[in-house]
């Protein structure tokens, strides 16, 4: 019988763990390469940036294909065809609203945090029709550094006047769960574009293939 888990606060990635948005990324990222002439390799490069900010996916590009690579043309043609990607809507991962309600009936505290910007945070939440469900949104302009560092997730926290330890945090991508577990959380990864490498799996309680497993697991454990 599995411990139950002591738990003050659930703390939720938003891009690739509530919404579907990071094939829409990438998708958009690739294309964005495609258009501007850079073919090779870009699919591999592409994977690594899953989970990290902006800032540092285009600090990787500049340092990938050097002092010529035309940033603003790249970014450009991202945002136009990311743009086209989302005028439907965004589409919430599985199991989103069952977790979502789950917590709201148990009335545990969450937060959302995330490595995108404030503006891009509200446009997504609002866009994919569950803004109004969070009170506390952590995001890149909250802090310094973004994942795989850990400021936002103590950030968080401590906002919540939490913890880090007694807060269950859920993460689709390998600097997510870095972050995660480096700030002391109980951290459960449910995979999106990019695999669990073996040294994320050591750091996460669980690997899931869902969120409707993160609710079971959170029921089994006490915590919901």
């Amino acid at each position: 019988m599995n411990a139950p888990w002591t738990v003050d606060a659930i703390l939720l990635d938003m891009d690739g763990t509530l919404l579907d948005t990071e094939k829409v990324y990438f998708d958009s990222l690739v294309a964005a390469l495609n258009a501007c002439g850079y073919t090779d390799g870009i699919v591999a490069l592409c994977h690594s940036m899953v989970g990290l900010p902006g800032p540092v996916c285009e600090a990787m590009l500049r340092e990938h294909y050097g002092a010529t690579f035309p940033l603003e043309a790249v970014n450009q043609a991202f945002l136009d065809h990311r743009d086209e990607m989302m005028r439907a809507g965004l589409p919430l991962k599985r199991g989103t609203l069952a977790l979502l309600d789950a917590i709201a009936t148990a009335g545990r505290t969450t937060a959302i945090v995330t490595s995108s910007s404030r503006r891009s945070a509200e446009r997504n939440l609002t866009l994919a029709g569950i803004r109004d469900r969070f009170e506390t949104l952590l995001t890149l302009d909250d802090v310094t550094h973004g994942k795989p560092d850990p400021a936002l997730y103590l950030k968080a926290a401590a906002r919540l006047g939490v913890m880090p330890a007694a807060c269950i945090a859920v993460e689709d991508s390998n600097h997510g769960v870095t972050a995660a577990h480096a700030a002391g959380a109980i951290t459960l990864m449910v995979p999106d574009i990019a695999p669990p490498t073996e040294e994320t799996r050591a750091k996460c309680a669980a690997v899931l293939p869902d969120l409707n497993a993160v609710l079971a697991l959170l029921q089994e454990r006490g915590a919901l």
